[in-house]
């Protein structure tokens, strides 16, 4: 049988995602440090620890192997606790670490992508008040320049702040993440603070380097009504998506930002950024429930059948991709777009090759049809501490052992270091690592 490649774009980027606080270890200066410490926080009492030790020197055999398998970028974030521990102090020995990582992505031939805020705050910063106090924004601005400043020589691609709506609302309304709040109107103050604070990051960024390219990373969970017909299904999943999908980028896009509980007028975030950077990991079904009220009275859940991961916290949806891609496309006609992470859990790898393949496959056909789609960073390199789940999701390429740190490849890896190298998905590799797709991708 003839094989059949869907290419990619000639300087396409594909590569991997990291965050400080997941992989770096002993990174005890933060709102999730102590949050660990906490009976209940997290799944199994888990705790980051040594994490994949990289600030132990590990993320140099990581790199390797991340280069060696084909991968041209690496998406990671410096920590703000490192680099400014106390409110008066910055180590400067903590931004060079940081260079020394630039340096070895450079090294292996790699484009570094900077994100500067991925979750963790410095325990000052929380005692302050963190993101419900606006005196955060000047706090936050501060901090970008110094390490804008620090780092520039060695990249000019930034991500201001990651998946605000992940923050705002697991923080502050699920009490998933810290501080463990339940106020919906305390979210939407956390994230106008963020808009606000993204859009002075954007112009200080560009202050220090022209050629700068700066964005964001956008988590979209696709949602759509249990019953299309039915007008309250309708209804809650659209508030839904006002909150979780729209309000950040739709300040980003107009100026204002539109939520569940209204209209923020933030003009100076408008046009504030280079790229659109997008996260996506799965669909889900919404319903009206009138016994939730916490929840806007509506439940989402993933559909009978779904293909799900270990966990049932993730599930294999690439359909949706492609209409996340579209809604991007749709929102913002003129910016590239960036896929900042996408990846699913699954310790025996059973899933994971499909998982990829299909998703790319979806990639490759907003591609097909002229759509900006620049790049792609897989979550994630190896296994990492995943935030309330502790060590019970597994998202990495290669495996970690977290009592002897040691690293073992996974199939999955194969195949995406197949991928890379091809700068294509093919017919062969489909068949190689997960035939049981192979007729959806490539039919007849």
């Amino acid at each position: 049988m003839p094989d059949a490649t869907f290419h990619f774009p000639t300087g396409f980027l594909w590569g991997s995602a990291t965050a400080s606080h997941q992989v770096e270890g002993n990174n005890t200066n933060n709102q999730w440090w102590q949050w660990e410490q906490q009976p209940g926080r997290i799944l199994q009492g888990h705790r980051s620890g040594l994490a994949c030790d990289w600030w132990g020197g590990r993320w140099q055999e990581d790199f390797d192997r991340a280069a060696a398998d084909g991968q041209n970028a690496h998406r990671f974030s410096v920590e703000w606790s490192r680099i400014q521990p106390t409110p008066d102090r910055w180590d400067e020995s903590a931004l060079e670490q940081y260079r020394q990582m630039l340096r070895g992505l450079l090294e292996r031939n790699m484009q570094p992508m900077v994100t500067l805020h991925h979750f963790s705050d410095p325990t000052w910063l929380t005692e302050q008040g963190g993101w419900e106090n606006p005196e955060v924004v000047e706090k936050f601005i501060r901090y970008v320049r110094k390490v804008v400043e620090g780092l520039k020589e060695y990249t000019n691609l930034w991500c201001t702040i990651n998946e605000p709506n992940g923050y705002a609302l697991l923080g502050y309304v699920s009490g998933e993440f810290p501080p463990g709040k339940h106020d919906i109107k305390l979210a939407m103050r956390v994230m106008a603070n963020m808009v606000k604070a993204h859009a002075a990051a954007y112009h200080a960024i560009h202050d220090i380097q022209t050629e700068a390219r700066v964005g964001f990373a956008w988590n979209y969970r696709l949602l759509e009504p249990a019953k299309p017909w039915w007008l309250l299904d309708r209804l809650v999943t659209r508030i839904n998506h006002l909150g979780i999908n729209v309000a950040f980028p739709s300040a980003l896009s107009t100026g204002v930002m539109r939520s569940p509980l209204g209209k923020v007028s933030i003009p100076e975030a408008k046009g504030t950024q280079d790229y659109f950077g997008l996260n996506y990991y799965y669909t889900m079904h919404v319903k009206f429930d009138l016994s939730n009220p916490a929840a806007l009275f509506s439940r989402s859940f993933f559909p009978a059948g779904s293909d799900l991961s270990d966990s049932g916290n993730n599930a294999n949806f690439p359909q949706g991709f492609y209409k996340v891609i579209q809604w991007a496309v749709r929102t913002y006609p003129n910016l590239p777009i960036l896929i900042t992470e996408n990846g699913i859990d699954c310790r025996d790898d059973h899933m994971r090759p499909r998982f990829i393949a299909q998703h790319i496959h979806q990639m490759w056909r907003a591609v097909n049809f002229n759509w900006p789609v620049k790049g792609y960073f897989h979550w994630t390199q190896v296994d990492n501490f995943e935030w309330e789940r502790g060590w019970t999701n597994r998202f990495g390429l290669w495996e970690l052992d977290t009592l002897t740190q040691e690293r073992r490849k996974r199939p999955s890896a194969d195949l995406y270091a197949e991928i890379c190298k091809e700068n294509g998905l093919s017919s062969h590799m489909v068949r190689k690592y997960c035939p049981e797709v192979f007729e959806k991708l490539f039919p007849g």
